[in-house]
């Protein structure tokens, strides 16, 4: 019987690129504010353009924190420390404007809607907008992630080692890589073609940076079994690539979504990530919905899992939970939703506590995914509700 070939691609980008350094700066303004008040309510947001960085947002919180100065020592870390880069983290602007959370949000994070109906008292803060998210696990990895985004994640990873270990001590710091990845009757057989653009001085001979980044980034990152002699690799396909970072493209936060979840893989929910405390279920919830799907399909329940979960502003409980196994699931998606519900503490109180989300490690989660990084040790990533689940379905 013939196979029936599909094709899927993902993409990841390094810490230098431009929309991810507003992430970091904004995930490093919200740690040095957690690391004093913990309950501090942040929503930072960052922009940046040539020679510019603009912080903007909602903070409520009475600690003190030079947000200009946070900014400039994140720039300077991912490597932004010389004008020849096109960026330096000592020279650019940093303009602030920040402000309270609005009294009309707070008042419905303060206290959640049952609370205030008399409901039970344990239900403390309310959602701190409406919205759904999504949580996404599957078996074509060892961490349970999509094969593409974990391939694309791997090589960005590598490109910045390089960089920083100096061992191709002319790139700069921006860069993106991207996987295709060929799949057989849904199962992933082959890489299909690789792209890797790298940021570089101006000196370096395009022969040799093609050759290096496929020897040090490209080779060393691929499984062997999956690279073949069809596969394609494209190494700064444009033949140049000086002006980089904020002087080659502006920067923002959170317009980064898909490389921070599934690389397209799975559905996203309506917010991003970076620059939110807790309160924020955009991405709390979307923490947790990463454990439920990857405890289901860790445990045995299917082979891939996608879990939604939704919520009103102000109200603890969600609005609804749906899981959907796309057919591999060894009970219905109903069944399945319904013991998810009965397992899983879904208020943002008890996810923020479960996970232990009020410490000051965010910026840890911007680069290359916040989700398959099991080294990193984020708590949504453990799979200690399998016993449970296994029990609970009777596997």
């Amino acid at each position: 019987m013939e196979r029936n070939i599909t094709y899927f691609t993902s993409e990841s980008v390094t810490e230098g690129h431009p929309d991810k350094l507003c992430d970091q700066i904004a995930d490093a303004i919200l740690d040095g504010i957690l690391a004093k008040d913990p309950s501090a309510r942040v929503a930072c947001e960052v922009a940046a353009a040539t020679g510019l960085v603009l912080i903007m947002g909602e903070i409520t919180t009475d600690a003190v924190f030079d947000a200009q100065e946070i900014a400039r020592a994140v720039i300077r870390d991912v490597g932004y420390d010389d004008g020849a880069k096109g960026f330096d983290g000592n020279t650019c602007g940093v303009l602030v404007s920040l402000h309270r959370q609005s009294p009309d949000i707070a008042m419905g994070v303060d206290r959640a809607l049952e609370s205030k109906n008399g409901e039970t008292a344990s239900l403390e803060i309310g959602a701190g907008d409406q919205g759904m998210v999504f949580g996404y696990a599957c078996r074509e990895t060892p961490e349970l992630m999509p094969l593409p985004i974990s391939l694309a994640h791997r090589l960005s990873r590598r490109l910045t080692e390089v960089r920083k270990k100096r061992i191709l001590p002319y790139l700069y710091p921006d860069g993106k890589t991207q996987v295709t990845v060929a799949y057989a009757d849904g199962r992933p057989v082959r890489v299909d073609t690789v792209v890797v653009s790298t940021q570089h001085s101006a000196e370096v001979p395009m022969e040799s940076l093609r050759a290096d980044v496929l020897r040090e980034v490209v080779l060393p990152s691929l499984p062997a079994g999956l690279v073949d002699e069809n596969t394609r690799f494209l190494v700064n396909p444009t033949g140049r690539f000086v002006v980089g970072g904020p002087s080659g493209d502006s920067g923002v936060t959170g317009r980064k979504i898909i490389v921070d979840t599934y690389g397209g893989y799975a559905r996203h929910g309506g917010g991003a990530f970076s620059g939110k405390d807790p309160t924020k279920v955009d991405r709390s919830a979307s923490y947790m919905a990463r454990c439920v799907a990857k405890n289901l399909v860790a445990a045995g329940a299917a082979e891939k899992c996608e879990v939604q979960i939704a919520y009103a502003i102000g109200v603890a409980k969600p609005v609804s939970v749906r899981v959907d196994t796309f057919g591999t699931g060894v009970r219905p998606d109903g069944e399945l939703a319904s013991a998810v519900a009965e397992l899983f503490d879904l208020r943002p109180a008890a996810i923020i506590e479960r996970l232990d989300l009020r410490r000051p490690f965010y910026r840890t989660t911007t680069n290359y995914g916040h989700f398959g990084r099991e080294d990193a040790g984020f708590a949504w990533e453990k799979t200690s509700y399998v016993p449970a689940i296994r029990e609970k379905l009777g596997l």
